[in-house]
């Protein structure tokens, strides 16, 4: 590791020289893996290293291993992906619905007889119109939003606080309800191609959430560059398929194969409800169009352009693989089954025995189970938004090593694994809860962009962009019509738990943004009171106040540090660029004359430079003991300690463990 040329300590947060250049570099404990490095005056910049125990070393290589390097802050710009990586990473869940949609169209009509296939065209050609409306009112969002306007943001500028809470708890469901059906879909593909490993259904769908999880967790950039080639095989042996299939049908292709399964008996009249029914449950082709709009940020410059070709892109291949499946299923009359994909029949009918069976299934298997990869893109985004806006618990804004959003991504692993086995890793137990919060976003959204154009012009009839505005009122409408088609249709079905759930979700969004409301509020303080408090208190000996912000909290601290200690400093560990910055204004409007140590964290590491830098103040002072005085805050109930980070009782475990410190803990009691 590099050393500095010249040498300084730390003496009330101003340089004195004399010191040795090795000493720039505090010795590692065991819990602490980051030495410092002092860039200016007061100023530090925390390095990464490997840690010195076995124990730690051991995790810290596997962290690696599974994980990659960390990445600095600053390297955020350069994750970014372009259009190829774009549309594995964010298409992935559109183009993987069309393993499962038409099957799901002949499940339903399936129940009316053979009779009842007369209409799976119409409602294919319905849901192919329903694409490009959906499509097109998301290019307009995009050119609205070009630096990235999820349906959250966008409906929260137009629409408000509570629309977007509606929009945000429909899609967090949804994003969990596309890895359970995404992944369960693609166990039934290799346990259609391999009918022995049935029974371990379940176990191969949680295995496959484990392992997205790990390579998400390796962040945005690799996740795409991994996802890329399943994707992108998955489009040219279907479209391949699908040309196999029309030669057919044209006379000059393969002899087609008998069909393995017969029309049962039916068990339903045809009415039009069960064509609603068929048209809901196929409506699942267009889940994952929105993640286009809602990833903008994370394409490469221009961003706008990129999305917008990427997004047409996305929609001209779903809608062909789409209907390219649905005509053929029509044609030769696939029935579903529990055991056997359609996909896969209309592979048997058309190349059975041969080797590109198995590529089909194989590329089927690999695109659904890399569908989920789409949520897994989008969710922890969507909970950073709302964690931001203090809706969600504020360790949904934590990035982990790899830039990636960590807790959101390790919490939907989670979520979908008890789903998944709660459901038994069952398509057709998934889907009636499917489909009903994405269309209820796409509502939400569309409508947002029509109040966004109307004000864009302040009302003025003769500057309306009508075009734009037209586009987005109608989708707004069709989507709200298949909106109230798929609750009213899937309501008995099980889509009444999704309907349940996000008024629920919405009720504990709106209790977490008042609890920190609530803590935010109590812990405000005026630059004058910190001044009155700090000014005529008895001092004397030393202490070192880790402080995270000029609140009430830091404030109690620092006045009763005055109370003990002749020599107090402060120190702000920066684990954002923003955060010192703001700080150290707030800290000279204050006028407050103890000296503050910013140590800047471009690995978002919090605990191993505070602890560094509190050794290196304790050796620089000389004296026998000092006093390392953390402020907290006590919540008013135990159940509000879950939403907060415990960064005070850490930071006290870890101190512990190095001699001669005195470790005190001065609480602030927040109220109800």
């Amino acid at each position: 590791m590099e050393t500095s040329e010249s040498s300084s300590s730390v003496r009330n947060g101003t340089s004195v020289p004399g010191t040795h250049p090795g000493d720039r570099y505090i010795r590692r404990v065991a819990s602490s893996d980051l030495p410092i490095r002092e860039i200016a005056p007061g100023r530090f910049v925390a390095e990464l290293t490997e840690p010195a125990s076995p124990l730690g070393k051991a995790w810290y290589r596997l962290r690696r291993t599974l994980i990659g390097r960390p990445l600095r802050t600053a390297e955020a710009p350069h994750q970014r992906i372009g259009k190829a990586q774009a549309l594995a990473v964010f298409s992935s869940d559109a183009l993987s619905s069309t393993a499962y949609a038409t099957e799901e169209i002949l499940r339903v009509l399936i129940l009316a007889g053979s009779a009842a296939y007369a209409f799976v065209l119409p409602i294919g050609l319905a849901i192919v119109l329903l694409l490009a409306i959906v499509l097109f009112s998301y290019r307009q969002t995009i050119r609205a939003y070009p630096h990235g306007g999820g349906t959250y943001i966008v409906t929260k500028d137009n629409l408000g606080v509570g629309p977007a809470l509606v929009a945000a708890a429909a899609l967090l469901s949804d994003y969990v309800l596309t890895v359970a059906v995404s992944i369960s879909a693609g166990v039934a593909a290799i346990t259609s191609a391999f009918p022995a490993l049935y029974p371990f259904r379940v176990e191969l769908a949680v295995a496959a959430i484990v392992l997205l999880t790990i390579a998400n967790l390796r962040g945005v950039r690799e996740s795409a560059t991994i996802f890329m080639l399943p994707t992108y095989a998955f489009i040219a042996s279907v479209g391949a398929l699908i040309l196999l299939g029309l030669a057919s049908l044209a006379g000059i292709g393969p002899h087609p194969h008998p069909v393995r399964y017969q029309a049962p008996p039916p068990t339903s009249p045809l009415t039009l409800f069960l064509i609603l029914r068929a048209f809901a449950s196929g409506s699942t082709a267009l889940t994952g169009v929105e993640a286009i709009a809602d990833g903008v940020p994370a394409f490469k410059e221009p961003q706008a352009d990129n999305a917008r070709t990427t997004l047409l892109a996305m929609g001209l291949i779903l809608g062909s693989l789409f209907s390219g499946i649905t005509l053929l299923s029509y044609h030769f009359h696939l029935v579903p089954s529990e055991r056997e994909t359609i996909v896969s029949q209309l592979a048997r009918t058309l190349v059975d025995g041969s080797p590109f069976y198995y590529v089909i299934q194989a590329a089927t298997a690999l695109i659904l189970f890399l569908a989920a990869n789409t949520a897994f893109a989008d969710f922890p985004r969507l909970a950073y938004f709302l964690a931001r806006d203090r809706f969600l618990p504020r360790q949904f804004r934590f990035q982990g090593d790899r830039l990636a959003f960590s807790t959101g991504i390790l919490t939907l692993g989670i979520l979908t694994s008890l789903l998944v086995i709660a459901r038994h890793a069952s398509v057709s137990a998934l889907i009636p809860l499917y489909a009903v919060g994405v269309f209820t976003a796409f509502t939400l959204s569309q409508s947002s962009m029509v109040v966004h154009w109307w004000r864009h012009v302040g009302g003025d009839l003769l500057r309306v962009p009508w075009h734009s505005l037209v586009i987005n009122g109608f989708g707004a409408l069709v989507t709200g019509i298949v909106t109230g088609v798929i609750v009213v249709t899937k309501f008995t079905h099980g889509a009444w738990m999704v309907i349940v759930f996000i008024p629920l979700l919405i009720g504990m969004m709106l209790a977490v943004h008042r609890h920190y409301v609530s803590v935010a509020e109590q812990l405000r303080v005026a630059p004058e009171e910190a001044r009155r408090r700090l000014r005529l208190v008895p001092r004397r000996s030393v202490a070192v106040v880790p402080v995270a912000s000029l609140n009430r909290a830091s404030l109690t601290a620092l006045t009763y540090a005055r109370s003990i200690a002749d020599d107090i400093v402060a120190v702000h560990v920066a684990t954002e660029p923003e955060s010192g910055e703001a700080l150290q204004r707030r800290w000279q409007e204050a006028g407050l004359t103890i000296p503050l140590i910013i140590v800047d964290s471009p690995y978002r590491e919090l605990l191993g430079p505070l602890v560094a830098v509190i050794e290196k103040i304790h050796r620089e002072k000389g004296a026998p003991l000092i006093t390392v005085v953390i402020p907290e805050f006590v919540t008013a109930h135990w159940w509000e300690r879950l939403l907060h980070t415990q960064t005070a009782w850490r930071l006290r475990r870890t101190l512990v463990q190095i001699p001669d410190l005195a470790i005190t803990m001065v609480p602030y009691h927040l109220r109800e």
